[in-house]
């Protein structure tokens, strides 16, 4: 399916604010205008910064669309790639519920984004984060039981599939029921993709997923902070998954009713074209997102991804947005400290390469830039995410309602 340029105004229904609790304005509400982001704190406006209309790629929708919210506080709803399914500009990540929340922290936060307008929630079957056996699926679990007191048809839910690993030898028996299988590391074969969604359609309590996602590839690519990629690395892998064999499950899946779509994580330019490739070939819906790092600290998706994305229709969901929480500011009053209870101070050897010196100069810069401008430097961070034409949807956390 060709795609034309990207349009020079939005290709996405503008939704506005509506009657009823949904609609009404209150403390840390965010909304917006036609490229212009404000908070609302106490019931007054806070300018914020004035962005370029962003551009958004072109799609053909089909017929059926999940119901859009009753009433939004200026959210926007964009394209979710190719897949005809359309989504607020923001999207509830989950990843600490489980580990940082508890079942009814979670379900207060998913019901503030609810009340906001936010229709998209994403999650995974090794969350929460930092994933370990006593916890993964719990995260899921949680969504699900928050879902099934809602209209299915009003949110797009999203998960994923954990990648090769040589740990987390425990998700594989997860995703039985009762969890039969022996442990063993995780694979993107077939039958493994299969088995994850099935296990999350049961914790999230639905009988379909409207976006599935492969973590992060089965063959080797440098991951989370390494840029470099390595020859010798790629031996060391030897025996990955084929791409054919990945997307022919994701078309089993999408066949028997299970997903609607599916897409990409932690991907390459390489992948994203031969994943691409062998759908075109097998006739197999191709992906039509890929959620990978993306931040003011972290724009190396600009270069070949970005034009990769925009020509086959391709959306980014970037992750950590905030880079992990440094892009907040918060670090820097203690000199890179991390305050306690925070995911520097629970998990700080995980986000080393959020809390370097280098780091925390380059943020320095950007709360500078944010103070002239009269916003915050969330606002800074997140409002130059949504002002990006690749960007549909951008994934932000929290773990208070008050932080949301």
């Amino acid at each position: 399916m060709a795609l034309r340029a990207p349009p020079s105004t939005r290709s996405h229904e503008r939704l506005g604010g509506g009657g009823g609790a949904a609609g009404t304005r209150g403390p840390h509400a965010l909304h917006g205008s036609r490229g212009v982001h404000a908070l609302v704190a106490g019931g007054r406006p806070m300018r914020a910064v004035v962005m370029q209309q962003p551009r958004r790629m072109a799609v053909c929708a089909r017929a059926a669309e999940p119901a859009a919210p009753a009433s939004t506080t200026g959210l926007e709803m964009n394209p979710l790639g190719k897949s005809g399914l359309l989504v607020t500009d923001v999207c509830m990540g989950t990843m600490t519920f489980g580990e940082q929340n508890t079942e009814k922290e979670a379900h207060d936060i998913l019901s503030c984004a609810a009340d906001f307008g936010v229709n998209f929630i994403d999650t995974a079957e090794i969350y929460p984060v930092a994933p370990r056996a006593e916890t993964s699926g719990s995260c899921s679990a949680m969504v699900g039981s928050w879902l099934a007191g809602r209209r299915r048809q009003d949110f797009v839910v999203a998960s994923k599939v954990a990648g090769r690993s040589s740990g987390l030898s425990w998700i594989p028996p997860l995703r039985g029921d009762p969890p039969t299988a022996p442990e063993s590391s995780p694979r993107v074969d077939a039958k493994s993709i299969i088995a994850a969604c099935e296990g999350e359609l049961r914790r999230l309590r639905t009988d379909y997923l409207d976006l599935f996602q492969i973590h992060w590839p089965d063959r080797y690519v440098p991951l989370f902070g390494k840029f470099q990629y390595r020859p010798e690395e790629q031996a060391k892998l030897a025996g990955a998954i084929s791409f054919q064999e990945q997307v022919d499950a994701m078309g089993t899946l999408i066949r028997d009713g299970k997903i609607r779509a599916w897409g990409l994580s932690n991907e390459t330019a390489y992948g994203v074209m031969s994943f691409t490739a062998a759908s075109f070939a097998m006739g197999v819906p191709p992906p039509v997102t890929i959620q990978n790092h993306y931040s003011l600290l972290q724009r190396t998706f600009e270069g070949d991804l970005a034009e990769t994305c925009l020509s086959l229709g391709v959306g980014l969901l970037p992750w950590s947005p905030l880079a992990g929480g440094s892009l907040t500011g918060k670090y820097l009053q203690h000199d890179g400290a991390a305050p306690q209870g925070s995911r520097f101070d629970l998990f700080g050897s995980r986000y080393e390469r959020f809390n370097s010196p280098r780091v925390r100069a380059a943020v320095a810069k950007y709360a500078r830039i944010a103070k002239d401008a009269g916003i915050t430097p969330e606002q800074l961070a997140l409002g130059w995410c949504r002002s990006r034409w690749f960007i549909p949807s951008t994934i932000i956390g929290a773990t208070s309602v008050e932080q949301l």
